[in-house]
């Protein structure tokens, strides 16, 4: 099967704003996760991970003056995509051949709770252009439109695992001829209905999140952007190229077992990483590190971790959740975590899975390494990253190095 490089990569998320930034944390074992401080929440008592900038703040980074109708997710996701464009050398009339393949579920959800609160003072012209700013779709055409034109635009929404599903989206476009280059990732902000919405679950934990141990009592959710620019061999050898590493794997199942709930057995986790290492044509054992979905919650936790022993058995590979790092950024999380393990690739490390403690009965022991370290043994050359969503729509893929 015809190779998939990766060019670019950009990620923003609460432990760094460029990929530099949060490769120290990685390393150092530094957590974003923290009290709110832009989220204006009565729940301020729930921690959270949020992108270290007001909006005010980014609009100066990008240097474009201030705009009351620009999305906070739009606002992350262009400092995501400046980074991984400018490292792939792709800019102006080269775009317009590119599709731009953008995931996200909370979208301009924050403009619209900025019209409900000035409801009483709002004109109506104004109320209009803030709600119309609520479609999961404006924020992605936001996004692009800070850099011109693309060849076209999609909107991926399937909660959890939105970004990865546009990761695989645009692996599929490329292995079928549609495009030779791609532009892949998500974005999502924190808002008060998000927070509110997974607070009435009962799985947001009022302490940093713990994921896998024992005492674990769910989710801090976190705000970010990733993106990946993805292209053909044909392609990297036109523009003369530099990769940095390769989509190598993918597979997405559906279980269905429950509306958010993971299946005990972890039937849907079990089939995407099956069906990733086939496409990728490894064995389990290839595998020297997994990046797991690693919510915090009881539910996922324990579903993932018979997952996980079901496809590995005794070659079970070094295993961390990096939400303990950024919180859960829910629809981006599969894009920020697969930067996470190209620079994991590219730097020879395997992030740790930060307050563990205790084991689970019949859980995996996750890599807990203080600072992270430097990997020793094999090199790691290909690494699996999981991201599943609600409905049992889960999803793995495998990078690797070049």
């Amino acid at each position: 099967m015809e190779p998939i490089y990766i060019t670019g990569a950009g990620v923003v998320s609460a432990i760094g704003v460029g990929k530099a930034e949060t490769l120290t944390s990685l390393i150092e074992g530094s957590s974003g996760i923290r009290a709110m401080k832009y989220l204006q929440s009565r729940h301020c008592d729930l921690p959270v991970g949020e992108v270290q900038l007001s909006n005010e703040e980014m609009m100066e980074m990008l240097r474009m003056p201030y705009d009351p109708f620009l999305t906070r997710t739009a606002l992350i996701g262009r400092l995501a995509l400046c980074e991984a464009l400018e490292q792939s050398g792709l800019s102006g009339e080269a775009l317009s051949a590119v599709p731009f393949i953008s995931a996200t579920t909370v979208g301009g959800m924050d403009r619209r709770e900025l019209c409900y609160a000035q409801e009483k003072d709002c004109d109506c012209n104004h109320a209009h252009a803030l709600i119309a700013t609520h479609n999961c779709a404006d924020s992605t055409k936001m996004i692009a439109g800070y850099f011109g034109q693309f060849a076209f635009l999609s909107t991926v929404s399937t909660a959890c695992s939105s970004a990865t599903n546009a990761i695989i989206t645009g692996a599929n476009m490329l292995r079928c001829g549609m495009a030779d280059t791609v532009i892949v990732g998500g974005a999502e902000s924190l808002t008060m209905f998000h927070l509110n919405g997974f607070n009435s679950l009962m799985i947001l934990d009022h302490q940093q999140c713990r994921p896998f141990d024992r005492d674990r009592a769910g989710l801090n959710l976190g705000e970010g952007a990733a993106y990946l620019v993805m292209e053909t061999e044909a392609s990297l050898n036109k523009r003369d190229a530099t990769p940095i590493g390769r989509l190598s794997g993918y597979g997405n199942a559906c279980d269905a077992f429950h509306q958010t709930a993971s299946s005990p057995e972890g039937t849907g986790a079990v089939l995407a990483m099956q069906e990733a290492l086939a496409v990728a044509g490894l064995k389990p054992s290839d595998i020297q590190y997994v990046n797991a979905h690693g919510t915090g919650t009881p539910n996922n936790d324990e579903s993932e971790s018979y997952a996980l022993k079901t496809v590995f058995a005794d070659s079970l590979p070094p295993v961390s959740s990096t939400k303990s790092f950024t919180g859960h950024t829910t629809s981006a999380s599969g894009s920020i975590e697969a930067v996470f393990c190209l620079l994991a690739i590219q730097h020879q490390f395997i992030p740790a899975n930060l307050n563990w403690h205790t084991p689970m009965d019949n859980g995996i022991i996750p890599y807990t390494t203080a600072s992270a370290g430097l990997a020793s043994g094999n090199p790691i050359t290909h690494v699996l990253s999981n991201a599943f969503g609600f409905g049992g729509n889960d999803s793995s893929i495998i990078l690797s190095g070049n």
